[in-house]
């Protein structure tokens, strides 16, 4: 089943976007165990990604348990999203314990329940290995952001060494039915194909697989 985003947008898988929601309303109590070691890696990329965003208004979209939320700028108004009620309700939790105030809502990246133009600011991190239809997300960024406005995201995509990348797309689908994440994702490529213009892109690891990509919404 689909559904269309808006006259002209290419159409939300809804089973697919359901079989998301589902996994990681599984993993949802565990997940900050899960990835309790591979978050001290994490962090000061985190870090890095929040010290460039503008406001006044700035959107999050996978907030997932709210690991970004020690970093968020406390000048700017945010607005957080995620396709998983499990995640949300912890991501309420840690906002409620830092003393943070934001607007956090169950929604979809691929389908986003908010005007044109509404922010200064969108960031991801981690997400688009896991959205259905990456690019699609990221055609609703760019809807969503301010002529000239930021998208900033911080993603693992895939290797451009020829064994590691092989190596990569055979394991995919089994860590895709483990974990919900796409390991080979093109996501650079994918971000010029949802139609932002890309600044930069920088190497966060020594093998170009984990990366902090800053583009923008093109001027109308």
């Amino acid at each position: 089943m689909t559904i269309a985003t808006k006259q002209g947008a290419s159409p939300v898988d809804q089973r697919a976007t359901a079989l998301t929601r589902a996994r990681y309303q599984r993993l949802a109590r565990f997940y900050d165990v899960m990835e309790a070691r591979s978050e001290k890696r994490f962090a000061p990329w985190r870090k890095r990604v929040w010290e460039l965003v503008r406001g006044p208004r700035a959107l999050e979209i996978g907030v997932g348990t709210g690991k970004n939320m020690p970093y968020w700028p406390g000048d700017i108004q945010m607005t957080a999203v995620d396709l998983t009620p499990g995640m949300l309700a912890l991501a309420r939790q840690r906002a409620q314990k830092l003393g943070l105030s934001a607007d956090l809502r169950v929604g979809d990246a691929q389908a986003l329940d908010f005007p044109d133009a509404s922010f200064d600011t969108a960031v991801g991190t981690l997400v688009f290995c896991s959205v259905p239809d990456p690019v699609l997300g990221m055609r609703e960024l760019a809807r969503v952001v301010k002529p000239n406005g930021q998208v900033l995201l911080l993603e693992h995509v895939r290797s451009v060494n020829r064994i590691v990348g092989a190596l990569m797309d055979a394991l995919n689908p089994l860590v895709v039915r483990a974990m919900g994440a796409n390991i080979n994702r093109r996501t650079v490529e994918n971000v010029r194909a949802a139609g932002l213009r890309v600044e930069r892109v920088d190497d966060l690891d020594r093998v170009g697989i984990f990366k902090l990509i800053v583009a923008r919404r093109r001027r109308e």
